[in-house]
């Protein structure tokens, strides 16, 4: 029996590169159990930190031993950036597990459209609007969804001379007061987000954000419970069952993110039906709203006190290891991860059906 040939996208240019890796272990151990080998065979692919590609015995060190293969800036050669290995012609299908800006921002997702060969996840499209939360936000707005009251800067009005910086700032504390959010609109992970209570500590924030993106948001805080809603399909997408974050630091931080003890998950998370039932039908509306495809993880606010479910984002390439949340709340739905693997392969070699 002939098997399909699965590239295996990891590593990237983003901050994420270490957490790709662990999502591409998981992915590799999935197609290796069974009945997966009967069906596909893997083909690693690594992008180095530099965004060079490896393949072969090199990819599979990287993969086998989680390290980032260590780079040497003298020898980097940027006619290589375009030159992909000669055995990324016989991949059937592709399996990106690029986290973060240059893997699920709609760049890589168009380098594998021009390939003409199906691919795991959301098109140029859904990736963009996915990844940028100014936009994001705006498709939201459009179809409808409630979010938290939010602005939108942009660097030059935070470099700029003096007299317009102040105005910057009374517009945000008399829009939004606080506390509030500062975040960069392209990043992942809750890379350079920071909560801010005082003029100071926005005045910090705004220029940290920008020194990561051009483009800036700005929310105002809320008291709420993080819910998050794993979706899976093509054009009749299903919902997972409800997991809730659970963190006792400030807000849900880079740190407390991959910093182990800091947070923990509750899978199902213990929420009235009718709340749970509206965050499943609000998932995948957002879904549906960026023309996602393949996988999502849809994120919450629940205000317990009023009632309110307000939309925070959507991610179309979360975390993908065996310990993320979204395997986990499929795997609490019903599909195990080596199933859960093999789904999402067989939604990209359907397409748009």
């Amino acid at each position: 029996m002939n098997t399909l040939s699965v590239g295996l996208l990891f590593g990237g240019r983003s901050g994420e590169h270490e957490v790709s890796i662990r999502s591409a272990q998981s992915i590799a151990r999935a197609l290796a159990t069974a009945p997966n080998p009967e069906k596909y065979t893997l083909l690693p692919f690594y992008i180095q930190k530099d965004g060079c590609w490896q393949s072969g015995d090199i990819a599979q060190q990287v993969l086998d031993s989680g390290v980032p293969l260590a780079l040497n800036d003298e020898n980097f050669d940027r006619a290589k950036l375009w030159n992909l290995p000669s055995d990324a012609a016989t991949v059937n299908v592709w399996f990106p597990v690029l986290h973060g800006p240059n893997g699920e921002d709609g760049t890589v997702q168009g380098l594998l459209k021009l390939m003409q060969v199906p691919f795991v996840g959301s098109g140029v499209l859904a990736s963009s609007v996915g990844m940028d939360k100014i936009a994001m936000k705006s498709v939201f707005a459009q179809v409808g969804l409630p979010q938290v009251r939010y602005e939108t800067v942009t660097r030059a009005e935070v470099w700029s001379n003096p007299c317009v910086f102040p105005k910057l700032c009374d517009r945000l504390e008399a829009n939004l007061g606080y506390p509030c959010f500062v975040k960069p609109a392209n990043l992942g992970s809750s890379v350079g987000i920071a909560k801010v209570r005082t003029r100071a500590e926005l005045e910090a924030a705004l220029d940290s954000a920008a020194s990561y993106d051009r483009r800036i948001i700005v929310e105002a805080g809320v008291t709420a419970r993080e819910v998050e809603c794993a979706v899976l399909g093509n054009d009749q997408p299903k919902a997972s069952v409800l997991g809730e974050i659970i963190f006792s630091s400030d807000f849900y931080d880079y740190e407390t993110k991959y910093t182990p003890g800091r947070s923990s998950h509750q899978i199902p998370a213990k929420l009235p039906p009718d709340v749970t039932a509206r965050i499943q039908e609000m998932a995948i509306q957002a879904f549906q709203a960026i023309d996602g495809a393949g996988i999502a993880r849809v994120d919450f606010f629940y205000v317990e006190q009023t009632g309110e479910i307000l939309i925070n984002e959507i991610n179309t390439l979360p975390g993908f290891t065996a310990t993320s949340m979204y395997p986990m709340m499929w795997e609490a739905s019903g599909i195990a991860y080596p199933q859960l693997v093999d789904r999402l392969i067989q939604f990209a070699l359907k397409g748009d059906s």
